[in-house]
């Protein structure tokens, strides 16, 4: 949005009430009313193109499907951005993305790897999918001092499936590497596992670096880090862990921050980080190889030139996925659809 703004396109939005989000918003709707698919599409067809940012379980409904009364209202042309791709889903499941798609007049996805997926196993025309890649936030300043130990980070919204066990397993062989490594875990617990179990899975993490004997190079930080403050934490470190458990996972924003930030990666081979590392920004290992991660790690922390070579290719890739340039696509894509719309009237 503030890429757009700042290119000059006028810029508004409409949240789903009790959505993660931290910004601002001109307007809220509960997700269960149909009063409020309504005043939605009053408001998206007050615009010159709706762009609607989908995953599964943000909106109301059984997988989703009450979207389906706002795209139903809406008379301007749609975007839709698809954020996951389930590979196996569930029949209902299939049914309202390929009704999204069928619905709107462009899908975008976040990778190929998303853009293969969908047009093999859904009903989805392969000529209607585009790819934009997730943006990140390219850092305007050089990296801060390093920290006094080596810093493994790992961040986001805490839940199952996060892989945090794999790390901390590791940890318990990295104890001899030079500068005594910790590593470091930062974000609140996720809303839908904090409703469900409470913190009962960073007890569990807590108690198992305790079990280890790792306690002490092993840190939680249940802040939330968004915009400058998240650009600066990334910097601190000297590699980030994405060990999850998916190997389903099209789109990681997660992977994109730190690849933009100039971080050597060390990520089990999701799709999107097989996509992203291949030309050499990080090291890919099997989720069941407990051995292989703890050899990346220890590769990283102590061969300075992999790590600046990994850091160097990283920092190539961030120019293809800024902000500023992720924006021009989308610009470029809504004037193709306008211009699409009006050939057809």
């Amino acid at each position: 949005m503030a890429a757009l703004r700042r290119s000059g396109t006028e810029v508004d939005f409409v949240r789903v009430r009790d959505s993660a989000s931290t910004h601002e918003s001109t307007e809220q709707l509960g997700e269960t009313r149909a009063e409020s698919a309504t005043r939605c599409a009053e408001l998206l067809n007050a615009s010159g193109i709706a762009v609607i940012q989908h995953d599964d379980g943000l909106y109301g409904g059984t997988h989703g499907d009450e979207l389906l009364g706002v795209i139903d209202r809406l008379r301007v042309p749609i975007i839709v951005v698809v954020h996951s791709v389930p590979k196996d889903p569930e029949p209902h499941q299939r049914w309202v993305l390929e009704r999204i798609a069928a619905s709107a007049d462009r899908l975008v996805v976040l990778s190929e790897a998303a853009r293969e997926r969908l047009s093999r196993d859904y009903a989805v025309e392969r000529t209607r999918v585009v790819t934009i890649p997730h943006g990140g936030t390219v850092p305007t300043t050089a990296r801060s001092k390093r920290a006094s130990r080596p810093v493994i980070l790992t961040w986001g919204l805490l839940r199952p499936g996060m892989g945090v066990e794999r790390v901390i397993d590791a940890m318990s062989t990295l104890q001899d590497a030079p500068g005594q490594p910790r590593y470091l875990v930062v974000g609140p617990t996720h809303p839908q596992e904090s409703a469900a179990n409470g913190e009962a899975y960073r007890d569990a993490l807590v108690e198992q670096a305790r079990r280890l004997g790792v306690s002490g190079s092993v840190s939680f930080d249940p802040r939330f880090h968004d915009g400058e403050a998240l650009t600066s934490l990334i910097q601190t470190a000297s590699v980030v862990a994405l060990p999850y458990d998916s190997t389903e996972k099209v789109t990681s924003s997660v992977l994109v921050d730190a690849v933009v930030s100039g971080r050597p990666v060390v990520a089990t081979a999701f799709p999107h980080a097989l996509e992203m590392l291949c030309g050499g920004a990080g090291i890919l290992v099997d989720r069941d190889d407990p051995a292989a991660l703890s050899a990346a790690l220890r590769q990283v922390l102590t061969q300075p030139r992999l790590a600046g070579s990994m850091a160097a290719q990283a920092r190539e890739l961030a120019s293809q996925v800024a902000w500023p340039v992720v924006a021009e696509a989308y610009l470029g894509l809504a004037h193709r659809v306008l211009a699409d719309r009006q050939r057809r009237r």
